[in-house]
């Protein structure tokens, strides 16, 4: 029973929040944050979250919603939740959205670290060990960004060459994004993203023959046997996606990825393809989720955890699951966000396939005590308590963040 503030009773006092602070560190073209959050008898419990990709001013949400927290059981996380979401929800999605879900999730670690137990344990008990895997933005980072990650790609034969180094480290599915050839070599092509800035979003026959000889030369280099996923984003609109999804009926693609506000729309261009359509990687609890479900949007919802909290996606991921979909998650973040997806994954029957970024900046294994282990494609989990890693503090603060707000350090056009 719940007093005027919403707080329930607990189990003991020891398991009460006592604190919640945030913490951010370099990622090189990004910040990575962490919400950290200790409990009276000295438990952490640890989220990874994004401010530096479309939610500016997220810290300072989680912050505001802090005191909310205090004094509250890390063990009633649904409570939390939904006491949080009440006094949100005339504004419960976006920023506000992500800020909750940053916050049960860290709650999640903590109440697992109480109970000495892996956070898979919560969400219902592992029904796998081994998550299969793709390899994403391959040869995104290393095109747009070579001048960070490395082994820059500019050419159609370094895609191929990239190819045949996925398949030669053992992974089975890789999944890339649309390239514009230009007399400095290829470029990422997201007007949906403003970078191009064409509002207009059109699709002309250029971009179609680029997007093809992009996967051809995937194809060419990792062979018959790797699985090739595409992710258009916000980048067309209803009947540009439709001439794409067109072409490639026939060039055996795993799945492509849309992103679109309206599911009737998305359910129109599903229709058209010739492929699974997956998306809904922005959407926010299963409000937001059914309506794509009940259009016949998706073949498989795409669902972040880390913006929903992983007990609110796995109540998505459940009501995906009874209208006979597989879910994936959306994994395009730091290495503790990588083993909170992979718990649960872990935990989720219907679970398809996670997305996971091989290609990384050079502090990335440091900052963690634990660095998730890829064994042929897979992810390959223990049971550890909690998440299974945590940040290092000390290996954070020395690497300082060096952005603010939207800002980053990805080149223009014809800058390395």
């Amino acid at each position: 029973m719940s007093d005027m503030t919403g707080h329930t009773g607990s189990p003991h006092r020891g398991t009460l929040v006592e604190r919640i602070e945030t913490l951010s560190c370099d990622a090189a073209w990004r910040n990575y944050h962490f919400l950290k959050l200790t409990t009276a008898d000295g438990v952490v419990g640890w989220a990874e979250y994004d401010e530096g990709f479309s939610s500016p001013g997220l810290t300072t949400s989680i912050e505001a919603l802090a005191p909310l927290v205090v004094g509250r059981s890390v063990f009633d996380h649904e409570p939390t939740y939904q006491y949080l979401f009440a006094r949100t929800r005339q504004a419960a999605s976006g920023i506000i959205g992500e800020a909750i879900g940053a916050i049960e999730n860290a709650l999640l670690d903590a109440k697992a670290r109480t109970l000495g137990v892996p956070c898979y344990d919560l969400l219902g008990g592992r029904v796998r060990d081994r998550i299969r895997v793709y390899w994403s933005h391959c040869g995104t980072w290393r095109i747009n960004l070579g001048h960070i990650y490395g082994n820059r790609v500019t050419d159609l034969d370094g895609v191929r060459a990239l190819g045949a180094e996925v398949a030669e480290r053992g992974f089975t599915a890789l999944k890339t994004n649309i390239f514009r050839q230009t007399p400095e070599g290829l470029r990422g092509w997201f007007p949906g993203f403003g970078t191009p800035a064409e509002p207009e979003l059109n699709v002309s026959r250029r971009l179609i023959d680029e997007i093809l000889a992009v996967l051809g030369a995937f194809r060419d280099g990792a062979g018959d046997d790797m699985d090739l996923l595409l992710d258009l984003n916000f980048n067309a609109r209803t009947e540009g996606y439709v001439r794409i999804v067109r072409e490639l009926a026939d060039f055996g693609m795993f799945w492509i990825e849309i992103d679109s506000d309206h599911p009737d729309a998305m359910a129109h261009i599903r229709s058209k393809a010739g492929c699974t359509i997956s998306g809904g990687e922005s959407l926010f609890g299963v409000r937001e989720l059914y309506p794509y479900l009940q259009a016949g949007s998706f073949d498989v919802p795409i669902i972040d955890g880390i913006w929903n909290g992983f007990w609110q996606s796995s109540k998505m991921a459940a009501m995906a699951d009874g209208m006979g979909h597989s879910v994936a998650p959306h994994n395009f973040y730091g290495h503790l966000a990588t083993m909170m997806n992979a718990h649960w994954a872990a935990a989720t029957p219907n679970i398809i396939i996670m997305e996971t970024d091989i290609d990384r900046i050079g502090w990335d294994d440091e900052i963690v005590t634990v660095a998730p282990d890829y064994v042929d494609g897979h992810l390959v989990l223990g049971d550890a308590p909690g998440w299974g890693t945590e940040p290092i503090e000390e290996a954070l603060a020395a690497h300082p963040t060096r952005l603010d707000g939207l800002r980053d350090r990805r080149p223009p056009a014809g800058d390395d």
